[in-house]
């Protein structure tokens, strides 16, 4: 009896010491830097071994959650935790660890502020807060408030962004004096000040509230009890986004430069925020990649003003642009589609050079250019912006992106746009640009639930409406063809598509997903080009089913799906009507090697295509670290794609060439597909420059054509003739990239390229006609500093210098309607000033083309349109001399 009794005391004394000690945990979150899985399990892992009961670590949200007895030191679990390598908001891991990471390992540690090398931190005293402050004044201020709520003396420190107080607890309580410093105007760890008694600071002690708005002190440790954990979840675009991040009330903010190269991924992959896009008119796609290097833009043709993008030295057609990852501008909307895409629809930009991933497709030979929507919103917000040029240019775009609940999010997107003025800078008596009007409408549902059930989903449709009429001057569209006088073009194209896009992650296998995307489009175009008719009606379809998982551990990951294309053609150019079907369902696979200093991706793609046959399509990324700051790539894929000789070559449809097609035994036009391997080097070295940190980039790429469908423009001047490749065609490109910031808020990016690009045609080896062998690129940006209502002005200035360009042989021809041989080098300055009055309403003025050169003799006979020499087509230079334009942006 004795015995069951003491039992029984012996089991209530342990539930009891049990209690006691559950009740003397205490949970605590600390930010902590980490990139992946295998991240979060040395980090959780290195926090229980180091005394923590129990850690829980967050890759999204970047915080450690850890719970620990009273007797254990949180500082002492923090220490452990950045000597494993990964730095926190108390201690930084030393260079030789961080360093010895695995490369999928290796997080941006510029992100984290005032960290103190190899563990030399700033202890945290009893009652040391971490309170915001910019001068002297600030200083006075805090220490004045802090007595003001009953402390007996107050030391604010302006290095370390502490206050250390001395009071008496019987009387006041931190709480309450760190809520009357908020009250004057200074955040610190427990309140935020209110906007309006922020903005009435003086200018002097305005601290910089968007990077450290309620941010845990870097220098302090700083711990509280939290009852709830909230985590959000980005799709696969969202690391080019700023991260908001919230935890009980306190809002933790970062930034990230408005365009920057992805030190993650094995690929040359840049990623550009709209940041980047406000830096300039951004009115489309097509005007985008005016502040960046690595993409050319230029007039394609002087009557239908069309732009083309080229990378690598090749043209548009041979890079894959996608939107939402989903094929979008190719086939028939190759000549007209980057105008479809508005820039204030657009989030991010996501831009790759040279072989991007298989899981992607097969059609990418230079990279890939993906664009991604407006759909992630911190709270609803309601844009407008209204847009206009002096030229009779006119655009207005309504963006909404909202919540619906937790787990639903909305956006609406509306685009109208038109072209009014009869512009004619250079006398010839034709539009330098179309009239025309176009209406653009999408909307996108997002679900998000990946923390409880494990599902995602984005839903989109899109609908287009453009109509445009270019040609002289004097041509009336309402008049027949055959009752015209002057010479006119017009083209008429809708456009619908509808997406979806359903993602899995399975329970406990963060690493571990199956995602399914489909979408369906239909174009139609009707157009004419004086007395020529061209119509084409495309209906594509497009499946993806993609599965990733883990070879063990996360060093080892694969990928590996299948994939449908159907795309459904039917063209009439004159009377001759041309049909076909591509089917092409395709497998793949992809396995990502991480080591630890190396990355290597190394994917394969079999499409068996019902017209161009069965197509293999391997690809290769590595990556080396030598340090974090100098980053080695390689790469090297192939690619194929089947070439549409009428709507990709639309701007020579303004001519009077006669078009000849050289048939050789394939399957569609009577030609092969596409072929070519690419390889790439480049190599990444950051330095630190005026104390600041600057990033140079070097590459080349080299493409070489296994099988090429030649446009060939020198046969004769009255001839546009189209071909395989017999002999070679190759690409070679070098650029090198220097970006740095001279002092706050000034940005300088320099870039030169060099292209050599040439081809086998029928009558010998010749250069690539309209390629430019030196490129030169200046952008400069400064931005002043915000006043106390968040007011600021922003300067850019971009200068492209483009040299000597090979012009198609016109020898034949009248002495009068003959090209040189070369064109002249010329350049192009493009300015922009914008003025945010506050977070709500940003203006802007700027100008394009401020050198005001342009091409004199951009058409050839113009003043014969019907007759034999007229040419459209011979654009190597803009056609408009300087244009200005305004613009408002307005946030509700």
């Amino acid at each position: 009896m004795k015995l069951y009794i003491s039992k029984v005391i012996l089991g209530a004394f342990l539930l009891f010491t049990q209690i006691i000690f559950a009740q003397n945990l205490s949970k605590s979150q600390f930010k902590v830097k980490g990139n992946c899985e295998m991240c979060k399990e040395r980090i959780e892992t290195t926090a229980k071994k180091a005394g923590a009961k129990e850690a829980r670590y967050s890759i999204d949200s970047q915080i450690l959650t850890l719970e620990t007895d009273s007797n254990v030191s949180t500082d002492e679990i923090l220490n452990k935790v950045a000597e494993a390598g990964h730095d926190n908001e108390k201690f930084k891991a030393s260079n030789e660890t961080y360093e010895n990471l695995p490369g999928c390992c290796h997080y941006e540690r510029d992100l984290q502020p005032k960290i103190a090398e190899n563990h030399e931190h700033h202890s945290k005293k009893e009652n040391e807060f971490y309170v915001k402050g910019n001068c002297a004044s600030c200083k006075a201020r805090i220490e004045k408030a802090a007595k003001d709520a009953g402390a007996k003396s107050a030391d604010w420190n302006a290095e370390k962004q502490t206050v250390t107080l001395d009071f008496d607890s019987s009387k006041t309580s931190a709480d309450k004096i760190l809520k009357k410093i908020a009250d004057v105007g200074h955040d610190n760890e427990k309140y935020k000040s209110s906007d309006s008694t922020y903005k009435n600071l003086p200018s002097c002690c305005l601290y910089d509230r968007e990077i450290a708005l309620g941010e845990k002190n870097p220098n302090v440790h700083y711990e509280e009890d939290t009852k709830s954990e909230h985590s959000e979840h980005a799709d696969q675009n969202a690391s080019n986004e700023n991260h908001e991040k919230h935890i009980e009330g306190v809002i933790v903010t970062g930034g990230k430069a408005a365009t920057s190269l992805s030190k993650k991924e094995a690929g040359l992959v840049f990623n550009i925020d709209k940041k980047e896009l406000l830096k300039a008119a951004c009115c489309n796609l097509s005007e985008s990649f005016e502040t960046n290097a690595t993409v050319d833009v230029s007039f394609s043709n002087a009557v239908t003003g069309t732009k083309q993008l080229k990378m690598l030295g090749l043209d548009q057609k041979y890079t894959s642009l996608t939107k939402e990852l989903l094929p979008e501008i190719r086939g028939l909307a190759s000549a007209y589609g980057l105008s479809f895409i508005p820039g204030r629809w657009i989030e991010s930009i996501q831009l790759t050079k040279g072989g991007s991933t298989v899981t992607n497709g097969y059609e990418s030979i230079t990279g890939q250019i993906n664009t991604e929507l407006l759909k992630n919103a911190k709270e609803p917000e309601t844009s407008l912006n209204l847009f206009s040029d002096f030229n009779g240019r006119a655009e207005a775009n309504i963006t909404n992106v909202s919540k619906i609940n937790e787990k639903w999010s909305q956006t609406f997107l509306l685009h109208g746009n038109g072209t009014f003025g009869n512009t004619d800078m250079n006398d010839d008596g034709f539009l330098d640009r179309p009239k025309g009007t176009q209406i653009n409408a999408a909307y996108l549902l997002n679900y998000n639930d990946l923390e409880e059930s494990g599902f995602g989903s984005h839903f989109g449709i899109n609908f287009i409406k453009d109509e445009r009429t270019a040609g002289q001057t004097d041509f009336n569209k309402q008049l027949a063809q055959d009752k015209q006088t002057a010479y006119g073009v017009g083209i008429d194209i809708s456009r619908f598509q509808v997406w979806n896009k359903t993602g899995y992650v399975f329970k406990g296998k963060p690493y571990q997903s199956l995602g399914w995307m489909n979408q369906y489009v239909y174009h139609q175009q009707d157009s004419f080009f004086g007395l020529r008719n061209y119509s084409g009606k495309q209906q594509t379809y497009y499946s993806n089913l993609i599965f990733e998982s883990i070879l063990g551990n996360t060093n080892h990951k694969y990928k590996a799906g299948a994939s449908f294309m159907y795309d459904g053609y039917d063209e009439t150019y004159l009377i001759d009507n041309f049909k076909r079907n591509e089917i092409v369902p395709g497998i793949f696979a992809e396995y990502t090697l991480t080591g630890l200093k190396y990355t290597l991706v190394a994917g394969a793609r079999a499409d068996f295509h019902n017209l161009a046959g069965t197509q293999f399509t391997p690809r290769l990324n590595f990556k080396y670290d030598f340090t974090p700051q100098t980053i080695l790539r390689l790469s090297a894929g192939r690619g194929f794609r089947t070439a549409n000789v009428f709507a990709e070559n639309q701007q020579y449809f303004a001519s009077n060439r006669n078009i000849q097609i050289l048939q050789n035994n394939g399957d569609i036009y009577g030609l092969k597909p596409e072929i070519a391997w690419n390889y790439g080097v480049s190599l990444q070295q950051e330095v630190k420059l005026f104390g600041r940190k600057s990033s140079i980039i070097a590459d080349f790429f080299r493409t070489d054509f296994q099988n090429q469908v030649l446009v060939d423009l020198d046969r004769s001047p009255q001839q546009l003739t189209f071909y395989n490749l017999e002999g070679k065609s190759f690409a070679n490109s070098f650029q090198t990239q220097w970006d740095f910031t001279p002092f706050k808020n000034f940005d300088v990016r320099l870039a030169y390229k060099y292209y050599d690009v040439q081809a086998d045609y029928l009558d010998g080896r010749r250069e690539i006609p309209f390629m430019a062998k030196h490129r030169g690129f200046v952008n400069l940006a400064y931005s002043t500093n915000k006043n106390n209502n968040g007011a600021f002005w922003s300067f850019d200035t971009t200068l492209n210098w483009v040299g000597k360009q090979r012009l198609p042989n016109t020898s034949s021809n009248p002495e009068e309607f003959q090209l040189p041989t070369y064109s002249e080098s010329y350049a192009v300055l493009n300015a922009q000033i914008s003025r945010n009055f506050n977070k709500k309403i940003r203006a802007y003025v700027g100008g394009e083309n401020l050198t005001s050169y342009y091409q004199k003799n951009a058409i050839v006979d113009f003043k014969n349109p019907f007759g034999n020499y007229f040419d459209g087509g011979m654009v190597y230079a803009p056609i408009m001399k300087a244009n200005f334009y305004v613009g408002l942006d307005v946030t509700f």
